[in-house]
């Protein structure tokens, strides 16, 4: 228990100029993306914002990942829609809250350590999806409210403070990195805006961001089984979603930073967050790949960021909204198409041609499932299953047998290679029952049974022989799979001075 209570870890150094700048920056960013994903669920802006504040602190405070940033999601959103419109907000607070448990029941039962099933091909194509998926969300921004795209001077003006802030954000770090470069962006194009007196849509124009502190509220609803029944499916879902993106997103920062974040700790963290996320008026989230880049890229490590981040963000709600609610969208928009393009693996395209097949088949998959379903637990699991299944087909084509027949006539059968339920037929069909001598010998020093499967053909094969009259010895067998030979009387005979001690995988 005490290392999922270690709140602060001060092993390493903090840059408090680079954590607090970095964390304003991300604040800015927050807000119009808790608010589309917000309207995405049906909800309202504060229910986005309130999520945000308080998922970016708790995990900040808790999580296993120090720089990493947490805030209302598009992939929860897209989880909760159907729920908040049939049924209403109260019921999303239950979800979230109900979700929240079943992420620290799984911190607790140390499910993190799942994530190491998850191939690379998987997270090249879940991280090229979310790039994607980054990017075309800002092409809304370059539409009208009724939904056509801008034109004339209006579009103009906006594509050139887009293509400055790029520019920017591009070219300050190469001369100097006083200033993260994506905050210098924003108040750049702010202060062009301001005092040319340019038109360009701004934070405002989306929704008023106005509001209190998060108010406690205790989901108004039954407390049933009926309403257990509704909210389960919805919390499991938001459960596997939240935990998948946001142990996705550690990894990857941990390759950034070439330091190891803790898988667990963090599902704790993410599952207390969304309890309170749902306890205080927000629609819940997980990690947020997009402003962890953004933070990391501009040099935060430490917990300080995340939490200079959510406070500066209620400030906002608070105090600032006058003031935010006048930043220009194409600031943010330039900022969000710059993560795009960082967070997408280019050197994944490079690999194509390097790659086995079932790889770059695996990597695309993800990647299209990411981009046209929005759900990333289904495209991770997607590329999960086939990883593994091209796996087995690939490990069953290896079982071999070398054959020979000894000075005494007895026939040797060196078996080599996984047997497991992939590889039995071919493992049978390696034996000549009617055509081989009274005496065999199956050896398998260079393979190992792996599951029940493999037990069972070693069953078939000794019966085959037994039927007609033959005997079979096995050697180096575990005493594992001794056990459960079923077959295993005075016809086989095994060596025991050889055998191994592996264990064979059954089912329980």
């Amino acid at each position: 228990m005490k290392k999922y209570l270690n709140l602060f870890d001060f092993s390493q150094k903090v840059n408090y100029r680079t954590e607090i700048l970095s964390g304003l920056t991300v604040a800015l960013a927050l807000v119009p993306e808790a608010i589309a994903f917000a309207f995405i669920a049906g909800l309202s802006p504060l229910t986005g914002l309130y999520a945000a504040f308080v998922m970016g602190l708790v995990t900040s405070i808790l999580g296993g990942r120090p720089g990493m940033i947490s805030g209302a999601t598009g992939a929860v959103a897209v989880v909760i829609v159907s729920l908040a419109q049939q049924y209403g907000v109260e019921y999303v607070f239950a979800t979230v809250i109900l979700a929240g448990i079943l992420q620290m029941a799984a911190g607790f039962l140390r499910l993190g350590k799942l994530m190491r099933l998850v191939p690379q091909p998987v997270i090249f194509g879940f991280v090229n999806g979310l790039a994607i998926i980054i990017f075309m969300s800002q092409l809304s921004q370059f539409k009208t409210v009724d939904g056509d795209w801008l034109t004339g001077s209006t579009l103009f003006i906006f594509l050139g403070l887009v293509l400055l802030t790029m520019l920017v954000i591009w070219g300050l770090p190469k001369l100097s990195k006083v200033v993260p470069a994506s905050l210098a962006a924003i108040l750049l194009i702010f202060g062009i805006v301001f005092f040319f007196g340019i038109e360009t849509r701004t934070i405002g124009d989306i929704a008023s961001i106005e509001g209190t502190f998060p108010p406690f509220h205790i989901p108004d609803l039954p407390f049933t089984f009926e309403t257990l029944e509704i909210i389960f499916p919805f919390a499991a879902i938001v459960a596997g979603v939240g935990l998948i993106e946001s142990l996705l997103t550690l990894n990857i920062v941990d390759e950034i930073t070439e330091t190891r974040g803790r898988g667990n700790k963090e599902a704790v963290a993410q599952g207390t967050a969304n309890i309170l996320s749902g306890l205080f008026s927000g629609m819940g989230g997980c990690a947020m790949i997009g402003q962890s880049l953004i933070n990391t890229s501009n040099g935060a490590r430490a917990r300080l960021s995340g939490i200079v981040a959510a406070i500066m963000l209620l400030a906002f709600i608070m105090f600032g909204s006058s003031l935010i609610e006048k930043v220009p969208m194409a600031a943010l928009t330039g900022l969000m198409i710059m993560v795009a393009l960082g967070t997408f693996e280019w050197a994944s395209l490079r690999t194509f041609r390097r790659m086995p097949k079932s790889d770059v088949l695996v990597m695309v998959l993800v990647t299209l499932v990411t981009v046209f379903l929005h759900n990333l637990a289904l495209a991770v699991l997607v590329g999960v299953i086939i990883s593994a299944l091209v796996f087995a087909w690939d490990n069953a084509k290896r079982i071999r047998a070398r054959k020979r027949v000894d000075e005494d006539g007895v026939k040797h059968y060196e078996i080599y290679g996984p047997l497991f339920f992939g590889s039995t037929t071919l493992f049978s069909e390696k034996f000549d029952v009617l055509n081989d001598p009274d005496e065999i010998v199956i050896d398998f020093a260079e393979s190992r049974l792996v599951d029940m499967s493999a037990i069972e053909a070693v069953n078939k094969i000794t019966e085959r022989y037994r039927k007609v009259g033959k005997h079979v010895h096995l050697k180096h067998l575990s005493n594992d799979c001794r056990r459960l030979l079923a077959n295993a009387d005075d016809i086989i005979e095994v060596n025991v001075l050889e055998d191994p001690t592996y264990k064979v995988v059954v089912d329980k």
